[in-house]
């Protein structure tokens, strides 16, 4: 199918990689006009589309985003870290971090961004959660869990709240994605265990049910569906896409 997004015009968090990059290419190539932002300009190089810097961590700049690019018909957020550590190893400030970063810069994009929804008339938000949080209790992901359960607990609160309104809310739950941040992560896990790189990706591989990592297109086709008048029955959703991870 093509054209399933002509004529909505969507913002993008964390575009710059992963997740976020191969939805805003999807997007634009089912006619969206997407506004693609990241903390680093430079890594929207090569999308099409409106591209912005943006630092979801300032409320000043998301509200200055929203009032400059106008009503919109999509929000995907998609900006996050994943923090490992237990409940023994998680300081105050990797909590707070984890939580401004993961949480409530949702938070800020949403109050931005749903007046103007409202006032069109309808909209979809598609918030990146976790299979990792109330999906399944994930070793040495004390924060993040905690995090992605509550993304889920928020978008399932904006879809209650202005499902009679024409806005619908929902989240994507990723199993491991192939992305430049696992790669980072294994990277660290490496250096932390002494194991070799190649081991530790083998172990990322050998947990997942499907036998492989995830995509991250794969991830954005999803997106597309949910943003699209497609899905205009579902709202408050999770939407598992692990491998079967969960199971």
């Amino acid at each position: 199918m093509a054209g399933r997004l002509q004529g909505k015009k969507a913002v993008l968090t964390a575009c710059g990689a992963g997740i976020g990059r191969a939805t805003a290419e999807a997007f634009a190539e089912e006619g969206a006009t997407i506004v693609a932002t990241d903390l680093d300009l430079s890594k929207l190089a090569g999308l099409k589309g409106d591209l912005r810097a943006l630092d979801v961590l300032s409320t000043e700049a998301v509200n200055a985003l929203a009032k400059d690019v106008g009503a919109i018909d999509i929000l995907f957020n998609c900006a996050g870290f994943v923090h490992h550590g237990t409940a023994l190893t998680t300081s105050e400030k990797d909590w707070d971090f984890s939580f401004d970063l993961n949480v409530k810069s949702m938070h800020r994009t949403i109050q931005a961004f749903l007046p103007g929804m409202l006032e069109k008339g309808g909209g979809s938000i598609v918030n990146i959660a976790s299979g990792a949080g109330s999906v399944r209790g994930i070793p040495n992901r004390y924060v993040y869990g905690a995090t992605k359960a509550a993304v889920i607990g928020l978008t399932k609160s904006v879809a209650a709240d202005f499902i009679r309104k024409g806005v619908r809310c929902n989240a994507i739950c990723p199993g491991t994605i192939e992305s430049p941040s696992l790669d980072d992560r294994i990277a660290t896990l490496a250096k932390q265990s002494g194991e070799p790189v190649a081991k530790v990706r083998q172990a990322f591989i050998d947990r997942q049910p499907i036998g492989r990592l995830g995509k991250a297109r794969e991830i954005a086709m999803l997106a597309v569906y949910l943003a699209s008048d497609e899905s205009s029955y579902t709202t408050g959703q999770i939407h598992l896409a692990d491998g079967g991870f969960a199971l």
